[in-house]
């Protein structure tokens, strides 16, 4: 089953992709916003061409867990999804996402500019890839 991970940020949403089995998740591309309608035809296309099941949508808490205006945009694009294509959308605490995916990129000494073109679906792959793990726990 192949699972979509998104991370709604303000300016861009990162994309990732899971593989067949649900184990790995891997960055695919960036979206950047325009209109929403733009914005969910954009991940409608991608959702066909994947053939993708199950939405993962970061959702940015803040640091004592409360939703802030980010989170509700997150929320606000989960909810299209859901009406929009039918899908199993869930959200998944995305805090230090984008973090992690800078410092794994400062590590690889990507200069600034190439560090901007890939952090959204970097990140959008740790936030998915938590997702995964998450399912993949045995006992």
């Amino acid at each position: 089953m192949k699972i979509m991970g998104l991370d709604p940020g303000s300016k861009r949403v990162g994309v990732a992709l899971s593989d067949d089995l649900g184990m790995t998740a891997s960055g695919l591309t960036t979206l950047t916003w325009g209109k929403k309608e733009e914005l969910l035809t954009a991940i409608q296309d991608l959702i066909t061409k994947y053939k993708v099941q199950k939405v993962v949508v970061g959702l940015p808490r803040r640091m004592n867990g409360s939703l802030g205006p980010e989170a509700e945009a997150a929320l606000s694009l989960a909810e299209a999804l859901r009406i929009r294509d039918d899908l199993v959308v869930l959200t998944w605490d995305e805090r230090f996402s984008t973090a992690a995916a800078e410092r794994v990129l400062l590590e690889a000494d990507l200069s600034r500019k190439k560090r901007k073109k890939v952090r959204d679906k970097v990140a959008a792959a740790y936030i998915l890839q938590g997702y995964l793990d998450s399912l993949n726990i045995s006992f």
